[in-house]
């Protein structure tokens, strides 16, 4: 038997943590926060601090910054303090990129890979405080012509545009992550086929199961979005036997909860604790709580 000196201990005890801690990190469910108008955001005095510590305060170990390729430079300054801040408190990053039309193939498109490039070169000239994903926000629903059930013609340009972002993103050692709708989750199985497996993480935008005027105890609420996000989550997943699907993360909003969201949020963990594609639970917005 190999004896360990007491001088190599401490050694091996830090390459021990090196490689075990990330797995660790991995296992837990992500809990995610959407920030919008960055740049306003953080031209308040403390902006960063204040931030990070309403992320520790509500479990929060992932945020979404809206990230503007307009910003340019000017704008590195206060990013790279705020994500310095977030890493510090082991908080991950991810520049959030919104667009109503990147599912159209041409200048729409092009427009949004442009705005991705950007992150890269940020990300190339703060290597020390660089962004850990990108999070897509690409509402393509919300145009007239793609309202209404089961209207879901925009679905194969939006997973083009998720591609194509991926194949930007992953040389570049980014995650992606893209905002979704439920009806989506109702499509016919080559769809949902081609939904799931376009990026690794998905965020469902889960909205108006609730809301506070509706005379429902928490308790109540927290009862009717286990039974939704079960829901979804099995109709989702129907009939697909992929290894390779993406996990789904469950994204809640302020108006539909109140001071009672982050209960709720918590209660996801614990409902689908045992759902191997359920990712974690996202809250929108840090904004709503500046008001």
């Amino acid at each position: 038997m190999t004896r360990i000196n007491r001088r190599q201990f401490p050694s091996l005890l830090l390459v021990f943590l090196l490689f075990t801690f990330p797995a660790f990190a991995a296992s837990a469910p992500r809990h995610g926060l959407w920030v919008w108008k960055t740049s306003t955001v953080l031209a308040a005095p403390h902006a960063a601090a204040r931030l990070r510590d309403f992320c520790k305060a509500q479990d929060i170990n992932e945020v979404y910054v809206s990230f503007s390729a307009k910003d340019g430079t000017s704008e590195d300054a206060h990013l790279t303090e705020l994500i310095a801040h977030l890493h510090h408190a082991n908080i991950r990053v991810e520049a959030l990129l919104s667009s109503t039309d990147a599912d159209e193939a041409g200048k729409p498109r092009e427009k949004l890979l442009d705005h991705v490039r950007a992150v890269v070169q940020f990300n190339q000239r703060h290597p020390e405080n660089r962004f850990d994903g990108i999070h897509l926000d690409i509402e393509p629903q919300q145009r007239p012509e793609n309202k209404g059930a089961g209207n879901l013609k925009f679905l194969p340009g939006l997973v083009d545009a998720w591609r194509r972002v991926h194949a930007l993103a992953e040389p570049a050692q980014l995650t992606v992550n893209a905002d979704i709708q439920n009806k989506l989750l109702k499509a016919r199985l080559a769809e949902r086929k081609m939904l799931l497996s376009a990026l690794p993480r998905l965020t469902l935008m889960l909205y108006e199961v609730s809301n506070p005027g509706d005379g429902d105890s928490t308790e109540k609420k927290i009862e009717k979005l286990r039974h939704k996000s079960e829901e979804l989550l099995e109709m989702a997943y129907q009939g697909l036997t992929d290894m390779n699907l993406a996990e789904i993360s469950i994204g809640l909003r302020t108006p539909d909860y109140g001071d009672q969201l982050l209960q709720v949020l918590q209660s996801l963990d614990a409902a689908h604790r045992t759902n191997p594609h359920y990712l974690g639970w996202a809250r929108h917005s840090y904004n709503d709580t500046l008001k």
